[in-house]
């Protein structure tokens, strides 16, 4: 009997993926988990493995199609099976989407995904097998619901009595009319997909709703640079590049616990300030397929050279797109480096669920003042972009005081490199 292959459920809140290439055509004779396609989610490139062994009879989607959890992506059966389908299905599975001119993006590493039997794999999302169900058929994202079952397992009746909520109404057009561009010249068309896709809808979330301030200052780091010097080749001994992002990271895990709202975020819904009592901090990883910000936890128990290595690992595998879903939850402060790019200034934008952003730019050599004596420092440019519902001007302005103080005196908070 034919078997239809869902599009299977991956966690972490995603609904939807990018269908990117087909492994397989009809007619094919495969195994239990031969690839079967490559889809992009927002997460990552992922490969989607046969649940069982059998002959290829229909491929229900076109590459470049967008594929969300639980449409029927392949139908897989014995030779000689045959799978009635509607018209209106094959007219709309089998329709090409209208080519348009891509500009080539380097191939990814692409993560296998264990696909477990029936068709849902398990994520970090606790709920019932109906429930998941249910809130398919009602397209309901279960990552937004409240459990109450058991330890928090969510229920049927939790994802009914949400659909049963009143939606919120739909944003206001704010945007102008749509230009023809190409009535005055070539213009290609980039499709929004994947983490592209993702940013751009949390970068525009944060600016609709947090207010945003920026606080710049300057700090010589002439000792903190010799010291870091100093243990290069100590670091290159145990296959680590030592660059000044965890010194920073580790001063400012020290200094935010004397400024804790830093560590916080606004809750919306409830109409308070989250101060975590954690530090798990994220950092931009700029990659060929978009932003990702990767996670260390708990940076105010490891050592330099522990966040160092972890800074090393987690970026590679951001820029090699086998980055874990779990590795790019959970920060309570962000960093973004763009010191190899260049400038002195930005006004960074805060990660929704954060309050406070830090902004590292171009070290430079310049000259200042001490004791009376021009005298040549490494000047190190700084910003702290933060939510001013939840952290006072004043407030952030003494913590960035008090990190320019640690990032001048690295005694203060370097105990072990």
């Amino acid at each position: 009997m034919a078997y239809q292959f869902q599009f299977p459920d991956v966690g972490e809140g995603i609904h939807e993926g990018k269908l990117v290439k087909w492994k397989v055509k009809v007619g094919d004779v495969i195994k239990e988990d031969a690839a079967l396609a490559d889809v992009e989610t927002a997460k990552a490139l992922v490969e989607i493995p046969s649940p069982r062994s059998g002959t290829i009879l229909q491929l229900h989607f076109s590459e470049g199609q967008t594929l969300h959890v639980g449409d029927v992506l392949v139908t897989i059966g014995e030779a000689g099976d045959k799978v009635a389908v509607s018209q209106s299905q094959q007219i709309q599975k089998q329709t090409t989407p209208i080519a348009q001119k891509q500009v080539p993006v380097p191939s990814p590493q692409i993560t296998p995904l264990v696909v477990q039997k029936p068709l849902s794999v398990p994520s970090g999302i606790q709920a019932v097998p109906a429930a998941r169900k249910r809130a398919q058929e009602l397209g309901i994202d279960l990552a937004k619901i409240k459990g109450t079952g058991l330890n928090g397992i969510i229920t049927i009746a939790d994802v009914e009595g949400t659909a049963k909520q009143p939606a919120l109404p739909a944003p206001e057009k704010t945007s102008g009319p749509s230009v023809g561009f190409d009535k005055f010249g070539r213009v290609m068309h980039m499709p929004l997909t994947g983490i592209r896709k993702a940013t751009a809808e949390n970068m525009a979330l944060s600016k609709q709703t947090i207010p945003h301030v920026t606080h710049l200052d300057e700090v010589d780091i002439t000792a903190l640079e010799a010291l870091r010097q100093s243990k290069k080749e100590f670091a290159e001994n145990k296959g680590i590049h030592l660059t000044m992002l965890p010194f920073i990271m580790k001063a400012v895990a020290g200094v935010v616990k004397k400024f804790p709202y830093l560590n916080g975020s606004f809750d919306s819904e409830k109409q308070e300030i989250l101060v975590k009592e954690y530090y798990h901090f994220g950092f931009a990883v700029d990659t060929a397929q978009g932003l990702f910000v990767p996670v260390i936890t708990s940076v105010d128990t490891r050592s330099i050279m522990e966040i160092a290595k972890k800074i090393e690992i987690l970026a590679t595998h951001c820029k090699e797109r086998d980055i874990s879903s779990s590795d790019l939850q959970g920060a309570t402060f962000t960093f973004t480096n763009i010191g190899s790019y260049g400038g002195i200034a930005a006004t960074p934008i805060i990660p929704p669920g954060t309050a406070a952003i830090l902004g590292i730019y171009r070290m430079k050599e310049k000259p200042v003042v001490r004791d009376g004596i021009i005298v040549i420092r490494k000047i190190l440019p700084l910003s702290i972009t933060f939510d001013h519902r939840v952290v006072d001007g004043g407030v952030a302005a003494q913590f960035m005081n008090e990190l320019v103080k640690h990032l001048e005196d690295p005694e203060l908070f370097v105990v072990d490199v």
